[in-house]
């Protein structure tokens, strides 16, 4: 086993932008003095998620959903693992955080248009009471993640939170993908400001 490139920048960059759009979106929900900031990070959010749904076919090796997506047979032998201690070694996403990973996408596109539709007053009181159960639902998924990625780098004494910055994880070295997709990085940086400010506006 070696210290090998996994991750791209758009999954990295992505997935750090979701996460401060998200916290940012909690912390201003409740203030009408910070409504254009929710609003912005809310579409961060959304615009995140919109640009991982085609990467997830696009993308290098462990973005791609075929390489993370399984059926409830693989999510509940690797829950098994967990619970004996002695976790499976997935060089990508396991399958539980895979499954956690598409909830997140969509829960952050159904939120964050619940939001729009509400910022530009297209619906009614209802909205904003989706709004609230989609973004509770959301965080109660993030809570779950969250305590997956602790017993998962406790137990395979490897920092996920880290391999979510540098790029790299533990693994063979013909499973290194072989570009962290910088140029894609960029386009993702680009597209999120775009539409965020355009969705916010």
């Amino acid at each position: 086993m070696k210290n090998i490139l996994v991750w791209d920048w758009p999954v990295r960059l992505g997935h750090w932008l979701m996460v401060g759009g998200f916290i940012l979106a909690w912390l201003t929900s409740e203030s009408e003095t910070w409504r254009l900031v929710h609003a912005f990070s809310g579409s961060v959010v959304i615009a995140v998620a919109l640009f991982r749904l085609p990467w997830g076919f696009i993308g290098s090796r462990y973005a791609r959903f075929v390489d993370f997506v399984r059926g409830p047979g693989s999510v509940a032998d690797y829950l098994r693992s967990l619970l004996r201690l002695e976790p499976d070694h997935h060089t990508g996403h396991n399958p539980a955080g895979g499954w956690a990973i598409v909830l997140l996408l969509g829960l952050g596109i159904a939120t964050g248009l619940v939001g729009w539709a509400m910022y530009n007053e297209l619906g009614g009181d209802w909205l904003e009471e989706l709004h609230e159960a989609l973004a509770a639902t959301m965080l109660t998924v993030v809570f779950v993640h969250v305590a997956g990625v602790i017993s998962g780098s406790l137990l395979h004494g490897e920092n996920l939170v880290r391999a979510m910055i540098t790029g790299h994880k533990q693994g063979s070295p013909e499973e290194a993908i072989p570009s962290a997709r910088p140029l894609a990085g960029i386009f993702l940086l680009v597209w999120v400001g775009a539409a965020s400010w355009w969705l916010a506006s």
